[in-house]
């Protein structure tokens, strides 16, 4: 069940994060040790919740972000280390918090902590999690990193929100849309990439380029996933094929295809998100449906959008083998659609 999603002409080098992972192996090292040390605790339940989803094997792409951008600018401290632990503990918390507000099952091809743990252990060791994120930005000592991530931390809330108040509504517009992944799912990513030359003490448009193309390469990195939701693998998801459709969430390939159906289409998507009557027949149908109005194709098509303006944010700056690196990323977050 689903579809290709192979929309690239010619054959080309399969795009990967090698570079990234490789410039930024040793900090990844002592990030890897801080994020054991920092996720311990007397309460025996908070490290075993914290390290079932830190030990699922998640590529840490952001707090990789925050390393390589520190960097590229010249950073030489300890700062950029324990900024890019807090960056991952911020996702790791809202990872906890998603599954329980969705209800959702499975992680990383895993159970989610709530499936085993229930949801008020999840909801509490997020915030443990959080409360270490702000006590390691704190440490940092610079305000302006602090004033960063704790907003960001507020706009990922905001996000949530706005994603609840939205729920199974199909009237959602694109720009409503758009507006929820950008708080939920962009702006730690931007955040992420702003804070290492903050440190670095790099100038202000320098700063402004990693924010730009944090932003961006994060509404692309989400566009792909709404995108393989309905044509990927449980491989390329760490979930299950369709669960947003079983969950009802009105992503954007649901947003064109409703938009772009037929009145008898409209009473199916209406049935299936609104009143939560979904099976693997309709699952099927949903996707036939985005098939023939080139929702999928069309979601990847923003995708593309997004990373060509994460791109143009960083052509300014000097060349280095770290705006290589992050450039490859979002050649990666596109790719994984092919």
């Amino acid at each position: 069940m689903g579809v290709v999603l192979n929309i690239e002409n010619g054959k080309r080098e399969p795009a990967s994060i090698k570079d990234l992972i490789d410039l930024t192996a040793a900090d990844m090292g002592r990030v890897n040790k801080l994020i054991l040390s920092k996720a311990g605790s007397d309460v025996e339940m908070i490290p075993e919740v914290a390290n079932h989803l830190i030990s699922s094997g998640g590529k840490r792409l952001r707090p990789m972000l925050t390393l390589a951008a520190a960097q590229m600018f010249g950073y030489a401290g300890e700062g950029h280390v324990k900024l890019a632990t807090s960056v991952e503990f911020m996702h790791t918390a809202t990872l906890l918090h998603d599954d329980v507000v969705d209800e959702s099952g499975m992680r990383r091809g895993k159970k989610t902590a709530r499936m085993i743990w229930g949801n008020q252990a999840s909801v509490l060791v997020g915030d443990f999690l959080l409360g270490q994120a702000f006590r390691m930005m704190v440490d940092v000592g610079s305000l302006e990193a602090l004033d960063i991530l704790s907003s960001a931390a507020s706009i990922i809330a905001e996000g949530e929100v706005m994603q609840l108040a939205a729920a199974k509504n199909l009237e959602t517009t694109e720009d409503e849309h758009f507006a929820v992944i950008k708080a939920k799912t962009a702006a730690l990513f931007s955040a992420a990439a702003e804070v290492g030359p903050v440190i670095a003490q790099a100038t202000r448009n320098d700063r402004a380029a990693l924010r730009s193309y944090g932003m961006n390469l994060g509404l692309a990195f989400q566009l792909i996933d709404d995108a393989l939701d309905y044509g990927g693998t449980s491989k390329d998801l760490g979930k299950n094929v369709g669960d947003d459709f079983r969950e009802g969430k009105v992503t954007l390939p649901v947003i064109l295809a409703y938009r772009r159906g037929s009145k008898a289409e409209r009473t199916f998507w209406k049935r299936a998100i609104e009143d939560n009557v979904v099976d693997d027949a309709g699952l099927e149908k949903a996707i036939g449906l985005m098939t023939r109005h080139g929702a999928i194709a069309d979601t990847i098509g923003r995708a593309r959008h997004f990373g060509e303006i994460a791109r143009d944010a960083l052509a300014p700056l000097e060349e280095t083998p770290q705006k290589s690196a992050l450039i490859d990323v979002i050649d990666f977050c596109i790719s994984r659609v092919n």
